[in-house]
């Protein structure tokens, strides 16, 4: 083990984006971010996490705020240290494939206005979804981590994913995330795969390794990974780390100090930040976004491979049919569906895909009865290329004789900017304001119309959509 011990562990602290994504909703607002910035600044992080994901999608559904004026703002305080954001490859930040000149021109605004390093995935870890992302990322200037979508089933071994990583190394990315997004990786399997990844891969690719705490196997996740060579991890600062978020970063600082992987990050500098967070993460549960529920233990998240967000789901499906008393079986169903179409990771959309049809599947009586257009879609190929071939008896009694694509299914979209560029022509201040539409369509509209009424002079209180937070 000595040549893997040492070099320092550089952190990632993902308490500005993921941290509170996963505990309260995405509900940080900038003014709660403002006053810590330049100590954040001054921690020495490998970069920290603070666009992207769902932010984009609250800042203009929830805070009134612009998302891309967020971003210029924190690039403001930020001098030292790179902004991270994560990205869905083909999907951006919403829920559909976009057109490639949309995609690149996300990426291109998104680096100019302050982003240095773009974690990007594809929910069925089809490398053909992160083409066109990957290429903007390099072509701009930006910090290419690719991420492999961590999941466990018989097609999903150490070897497929270092095959999967060398592919998108090749394909320019200058870091391989390992993504575990439902805390499933652990912690000797997490050294087997780290080991041979640092194995396989460039000297100069980063490794960087993603994980939560929903079922209290983080912090040891982390540290064998850091045994095994990891480059980067993710943590989040106390007030809003460990649960359902990310491992803590102060024990994790305080574990490594003065051993051969020393982050070499003062734990005093934390200090001062950390009863900052303390205080936004009261207010976000008196607010009722931050549940005492997030930092329970949750071992159902290994026993059923069902992430929190997706059992949450599940939950209130059953609740709403009055078939709470369902749930054992729905849990039960989900691994059959998901082998049954081609063992997809459970990540955004796929788990919200394999989650419904599990529950149509027990409350119909009879499984594929009752079957989602997301479901059919799938099947159909329109998300990406699954990691199995699925079942042929699902796929006749679903889809019959209709054609699958084997091709990637973003080829099939004609260019979509400028069009969207005309539908918000009265409302247009920015270029970026073309991008916002894009992706989030009505939401985005109504932000507009909010911003149009408070420049105007309009009470805020009274604009389309409007929430006004006191500062």
């Amino acid at each position: 083990m000595a040549n893997k011990a040492n070099k320092k562990v550089l952190i990632t602290d993902t308490i500005l984006r993921d941290a509170h994504q996963s505990q309260a909703a995405t509900r940080m607002r900038l003014d709660e971010m403002l006053p810590v910035l330049e100590q954040l600044d001054e921690v020495g992080y490998y970069s920290l996490e603070a666009w992207g994901g769902a932010t984009f999608d609250s800042c203009l559904r929830f805070l009134n705020e612009d998302p891309w004026e967020r971003l210029r703002t924190l690039r403001k305080y930020l001098k030292k240290t790179p902004i991270q954001m994560l990205l869905r490859g083909q999907n951006l930040l919403g829920y559909r494939h976009y057109s490639d000149d949309v995609v690149e021109k996300f990426v291109a605004k998104s680096i100019e206005n302050g982003v240095r390093v773009v974690r990007v995935f594809d929910a069925l870890n089809d490398p053909r979804n992160l083409e066109t992302s990957m290429k903007a990322i390099k072509k701009y200037g930006g910090i290419c981590e690719a991420a492999i979508s961590y999941t466990t089933s018989p097609v999903h071994t150490t070897a497929y994913f270092v095959k999967l990583a060398k592919q998108l190394e090749s394909m320019g990315a200058d870091n391989i995330c390992i993504k575990d997004m439902a805390n499933l990786l652990l912690p000797y399997t997490a050294y087997d795969l780290v080991s041979q990844l640092k194995k396989e891969l460039k000297p100069e690719t980063k490794v960087h390794l993603h994980t939560h705490n929903t079922a209290g196997t983080g912090d040891m996740v982390n540290l064998k990974a850091i045994e095994a060579g990891v480059d980067i991890v993710d943590t989040a600062l106390s007030p809003l780390g460990n649960g359902t978020s990310q491992p803590a970063t102060e024990p994790l600082v305080a574990t490594l100090a003065g051993t051969p992987y020393d982050t070499g990050i003062d734990i005093q500098k934390l200090l001062p930040i950390v009863d900052h967070f303390k205080k936004v993460a009261e207010r976000l549960k008196q607010d009722g976004f931050l549940s005492p529920k997030v930092l329970s233990i949750d071992i159902n998240a290994l026993i059923y491979q069902v992430p929190g967000g997706m059992l949450s789901n599940l939950i209130s499906q059953l609740k709403q049919q009055n078939k709470s008393d369902k749930l054992a079986e729905v849990l039960a169903e989900v691994p059959n569906v998901r082998k049954d179409c081609g063992y997809p990771p459970l990540v955004t959309p796929s788990s919200q895909i394999v989650g419904t049809q599990a529950v149509l599947n027990v409350l119909a009586g009879e499984r594929y009865k009752m079957v989602t257009k997301e479901f059919k879609g799938i099947l159909r190929g329109e998300y990406g290329k699954l990691p199995a071939e699925p079942d042929p008896a699902v796929v006749k009694k679903c889809i019959g004789d209709e054609k699958r694509i084997t091709y990637r299914p973003a080829d099939d979209l004609k260019p979509e900017y400028d069009q969207f560029k005309a539908e918000i022509a009265e409302y247009m201040e920015q270029e970026e304001d073309v991008l916002s539409y894009a992706v989030f369509g009505q939401v985005a509209l109504n932000y507009f119309k909010w911003r149009k009424a408070a420049k105007e002079g309009v009470d805020k209180n009274l604009a389309e959509g409007g929430k006004v937070y006191p500062v």
